[in-house]
């Protein structure tokens, strides 16, 4: 693998190859209806109410905490780069690591929030920008660019294959008995995805659910299009922690807020869903660069905190952690809002 130190990279289009045989059936609509981060493109219709109650969101990264480096990774076999910004913890040793998965739109650079937070925790986080999916379809604010991307079904599979990279590849840093996978919306469909929900046509050479990743976190959760619950999200066994809002609505694919329970009710692994009393969908991006909502930051601080708490109670075995899961989350939520545990 080659590791290559990078500002910036220069946007670029996707030619399909022949690995793109592998999701020839995959048509589904929330993939191809996306909600977009492009702000200025979007109705601002939705606003984040404050949370008094609610916990704050800490200071940024310093060096005697967190350290941060941006690289490209070379993946030669496709001819693909992939833009990546690692956080690390504290300190030299192995720790457990989480890749990290932007919307469609996003960057490297979003989510900067949860990657805080869990270098902070400990955990190594690996944020992946998947070239195709990412903040080159709406830079220059060109429609047609956003929407090729949306239904752009190489794009998809490069998201799933840049994981399996990553997890083949991963920085000596990096504990390989204890990884996880955390994303939103878009990135959220690669969690779930790797974890084992069924895409249509079934599996089709792509080794999923991939058995290194032993938990995850969907933020803006993606419901099954076309299936059945027991045979969309059946394959999925490892913990799986959903948070969404109550104003969790998709402006792109139709999605209404109650819907994005799907996945969790519609499971039986092991895991919890927390739904935020007045989060909107770009609530969770954390995307500066499209501004407004985007980068609001009213319940950052409550998604990282349930994600490291629910991370330490899987990957770490913090009887604490989830014994404080189990009893309801109470001290990481605001008032009105949703949280239920199964299985933890």
């Amino acid at each position: 693998m080659d590791h290559r130190r990078e500002q910036r990279p220069r946007p670029r289009g996707l030619r399909p190859r022949g690995d793109a045989d592998a999701l020839a059936d995959l048509r589904h609509p929330a993939l191809s209806r996306r909600g977009l981060l492009a702000a200025s493109l979007l109705p601002s219709t939705i606003t984040a109410p404050g949370c008094a109650a609610a916990p704050q969101a800490g200071p940024g990264p310093t060096e005697a905490s967190i350290t941060e480096q941006r690289l490209v990774w070379r993946d030669a076999a496709r001819a693909r780069d992939i833009p990546v910004l690692i956080r690390a913890p504290a300190g030299g040793g192995a720790a457990p690591a989480v890749i990290v998965s932007h919307g469609l739109g996003g960057s490297r650079e979003g989510l900067s929030y949860l990657g805080r937070a869990l270098a902070e925790g400990g955990y190594l986080a690996i944020h992946l920008q998947h070239i195709g999916s990412d903040d080159s379809l709406w830079r220059g604010a060109n429609p047609a660019g956003l929407a090729a991307g949306a239904l752009d079904v190489q794009a998809a599979l490069n998201r799933l294959l840049d994981v399996k990279f990553t997890l083949s590849n991963l920085p000596a840093r990096a504990d390989a008995s204890r990884l996880a996978i955390a994303g939103h919306s878009y990135g959220a469909w690669t969690v779930q995805h790797m974890l084992g929900e069924r895409l249509p046509g079934g599996d089709r050479g792509l080794g999923l659910p991939d058995s290194r990743l032993k938990a995850g976190v969907a933020l803006s959760p993606i419901p099954a299009i076309g299936l059945p619950p027991r045979l969309a999200y059946g394959g999925i066994a490892a913990p799986l922690l959903h948070v969404t809002g109550t104003e969790d609505h998709g402006f792109i694919e139709g999605i209404r807020a109650p819907a994005r329970r799907a996945p969790f009710e519609g499971s039986t692994n092991p895991g919890a869903l927390a739904v935020l009393r007045g989060a909107a969908h770009a609530s969770f991006a954390d995307e500066s660069e499209a501004g407004g909502r985007y980068a609001e930051a009213t319940y950052h601080a409550r998604a990282a905190a349930l994600s490291v708490t629910f991370l330490d109670a899987v990957l770490r075995g913090d009887a604490a952690a989830a014994a404080m899961l189990r009893g309801g989350a109470g001290a990481l939520l605001g008032p009105g809002d949703e949280f239920v545990a199964r299985g933890l």
